[in-house]
């Protein structure tokens, strides 16, 4: 059984399984119903689709019982505590509204929304309503993530100076694929790209300032975007992303006392190397019971980040410590700036970025 308090629609505190409400049935819902199943205080309870034919397919599969035939009809569901959005880009910010007019907590998948104004949308109407909202930047919340963040807030790098993270994949170009849909907000930067700015941002916060470059896929989203942003300490970041082909996907961290050096895929759940200044060299390595539990099924470490979201409710927060809203804001605003020097728009006229 799970009860939440009274108080402010979706303030109060969890007891209990949490029981999860997913709206979309793509691959990227899938493995969350597939990460959720190793949770112990976690269950995934209702589907949610366009069509009814969608919701029953996706409920044979994972063995869900309630299934909707509409995404209101998921959020109105009372035997739901709790909403994942995994619908396309465009429409993350529109069925995160429906959630939270439901007085549902929820989960938004990445990117947040299609722009900073969106998002600051659907945070204001959280706040508004007291009701808990994420983004479901699940590699924040990895065993490896956790401990780098320890070793930053211990100084073990001494003065950041450097960053670097690529994110890239080789997609067969292909009109009907998402990534390459200008009306799905497809192209390199929101679907790939929202990983290392996301890391970026988590290491050295907001840039001052941002210079980017792109070349344009066949449709006239992004391919490959490039960026370097600097802060107000001297530091930089270098990212890429790429739908052209499968970059290392690597990221490292180097301060004036040490540097750490992210085994590929680093978005994923790995490992790294930390060698400080004076040559010791340690290594982070993720605990065997995860790459344990990553190896023998479809899960890729989505749970951490649910767990994460449930923690929060059990304590009666309304946003995560590790994934503040703001920085959630922010983080879109910061694409929204890369998005504006390479001149890509996703209106009906879409231009072609800029080199």
């Amino acid at each position: 059984m799970t009860v939440l308090g009274t108080g402010a629609k979706g303030s109060g505190t969890l007891s209990g399984t949490l029981r999860w409400g997913v709206v979309g049935t793509g691959g990227i819902a899938a493995k969350f119903v597939a990460d959720l199943a190793l949770l112990p205080d976690a269950e995934v309870v209702a589907v949610g689709s366009r069509s009814a034919g969608g919701a029953e397919d996706f409920g044979d599969r994972f063995r869900i019982d309630r299934r909707h035939a509409s995404y209101a009809d998921l959020v109105a569901d009372p035997e739901i505590d709790a909403v994942y959005i995994a619908t396309p880009h465009p429409f993350h910010a529109e069925h995160a509204l429906q959630a939270i007019a439901a007085g549902k907590p929820v989960l938004v998948e990445k990117p947040f929304a299609m722009d900073a104004c969106q998002a600051r949308g659907v945070v204001d109407a959280a706040r508004a309503a007291g009701v808990f909202c994420m983004e479901a930047m699940w590699t924040r919340f990895l065993p490896h993530m956790v401990r780098l963040r320890e070793l930053l807030a211990q100084d073990a790098l001494g003065e950041i100076l450097a960053l670097s993270a690529d994110q890239g994949l080789r997609f067969e170009p292909d009109p009907e694929h998402r990534l390459f849909a200008p009306e799905l907000g497809g192209g390199a930067l929101l679907d790939l790209g929202i990983y290392p700015f996301s890391f970026a941002s988590m290491v050295l916060g907001i840039p001052e300032t941002v210079r980017a470059s792109a070349t344009a896929a066949f449709t006239g989203v992004d391919q490959t975007t490039s960026a370097v942003l600097t802060y107000p300490g001297g530091a930089h970041a270098v990212l890429i992303c790429t739908s052209a082909a499968a970059t290392p996907m690597r990221a490292w961290v180097a301060g004036s006392e040490g540097r750490i050096e992210i085994d590929r895929p680093w978005y994923q759940a790995t490992s790294f190397t930390l060698t400080r200044s004076d040559g010791s060299i340690e290594r982070y390595e993720t605990p065997a019971g995860v790459v344990q539990q990553l190896a023998q099924g479809p899960a890729k470490g989505m749970r951490f980040e649910a767990a994460e979201m449930g923690r929060c409710l059990r304590e009666g927060l309304l946003e995560s410590p590790l994934m503040p809203l703001d920085e959630t804001v922010s983080i879109i605003g910061t694409l929204d700036e890369v998005r504006d020097q390479i001149g890509l728009s996703y209106s009906t006229e879409l231009s072609e970025p800029r080199r």
